[in-house]
């Protein structure tokens, strides 16, 4: 699964420097609004310590941890739902992504100037939210207008749709956002058609000043309750600290953060919190004394499905999937004496994938 998370904000919160301390990946970043104009998408390895431990067993050539892509998207701006400061085209942007992560200002700087005057996270969540809200409801009159057009011909078979999607649309002008609107069945077929931006899962970055680490301050703590409020996850990092400490060694960063109170990286806090956020797991495979490969899958999955995941060749020769827990092989000690215990299993394509399995396809090429 190619994991896309879009960070997103209104200008000069710092989004650009999560990105750039999450990623490496060098965006520019300066502050005056608009630096950003073309997502700038960047690739960063989750840190798992299980595929080392799983790697120091087998001694493979080669090590792949699984991947997450974060996607720098330009500050969005009052009135961008009607094209202000080319709203149109970063709003466009946050529909490719699976996840939202809304980086709230909670930090104070004289030189870094703000949209408004004064610091009020929860009033820049609010302008964000209307914006994407206002996106949304053109959105759904545009499809409104195209159900009543199918309607005039078999007004009973777009019945059901129309009314629904007319109290989306009251849903959206009374300010509450797609994904607290109830849908079941054909409903959330609908919603997922409409690709709605406020349906996306969404979770919160506050980011702060070093001084306020490790809890946030007294501004992160309006961000926390928002987040506690619409029952979603809230992570708490200083981007300027994380940029330098990205380039520290390892260890010498580690025992930074640990002064600091924190016990991880913030790129290690927000990809566990993504996870969570859209139920993911982790599953490894092995490849002889090749490699060792971790790999992201939903939660609920099946073997077959995580076959697929590998090598679609995998899935269609699909036969039967060895399958070992992270626990039982660390206690093992080697695949091999996991087997003779009794600890690796044969399942077959109907069995659900458990986060931190080590899973051998047994398959026959097409």
């Amino acid at each position: 699964m190619s994991l896309q998370i879009g960070i997103v904000g209104l200008p000069n919160v710092g989004k650009s420097t999560v990105f750039n301390a999450l990623t490496k990946a060098g965006a520019a970043v300066a502050s005056y609004p608009f630096t950003t104009i073309d997502p700038n998408v960047g690739v960063a390895e989750v840190d798992d310590p299980r595929i080392k431990d799983i790697a120091a067993l087998v001694g493979p050539e080669r090590v792949v941890p699984t991947a997450i892509q974060f996607v720098d998207i330009a500050g969005l701006v009052k009135g961008a739902s009607r094209g202000e400061g080319l709203g149109n085209q970063f709003l466009g942007h946050i529909r490719n992504v699976d996840a939202i992560a809304m980086v709230v200002r909670c930090f104070r700087d004289p030189d870094v100037t703000h949209v408004s005057t004064d610091l009020d996270p929860q009033a820049d969540i609010e302008t964000i939210d209307l914006e994407l809200i206002l996106a949304d409801l053109a959105t759904v009159e545009r499809r409104m207008e195209k159900v009543k057009s199918m309607a005039k011909a078999r007004p009973k078979d777009y019945e059901a749709q129309l009314a629904w999607l007319t109290g989306l649309r009251r849903h959206l002008d009374d300010g509450a956002r797609a994904d607290s609107y109830g849908q079941v069945d054909r409903e959330a077929t609908w919603l997922g058609e409409l690709n709605l931006l406020t349906a996306r899962p969404r979770l919160y970055v506050a980011n702060v000043g070093e001084e306020d680490l490790p809890d946030g301050g007294e501004l992160a703590v309006q961000v926390a309750e928002t987040a506690a409020a619409e029952e979603t996850e809230m992570v708490v990092l200083c981007a300027l600290l994380e940029t330098e400490l990205a380039e520290w060694p390892p260890d010498e960063a580690a025992d930074y953060r640990a002064e600091v109170g924190l016990r991880e990286s913030g790129l290690q806090t927000l990809v566990k919190a993504g996870y969570r956020l859209l139920h993911l797991i982790t599953f490894f495979t092995t490849t002889g004394g090749k490699e060792v490969r971790a790999w992201t899958l939903r939660q609920g999955s099946t073997a077959l499905e995580a076959a697929g995941k590998v090598h679609t060749d995998m899935q269609r020769g699909f036969i039967r999937a060895e399958v070992v827990s992270y626990g039982d092989l660390m206690a093992a000690g080697s695949l091999a004496t996991a087997r003779e215990k009794g600890l690796l299993r044969l399942e077959g394509r109907e069995y659900v994938v458990q986060d931190g399995d080590v899973i051998h396809f047994r398959f026959s090429p097409p």
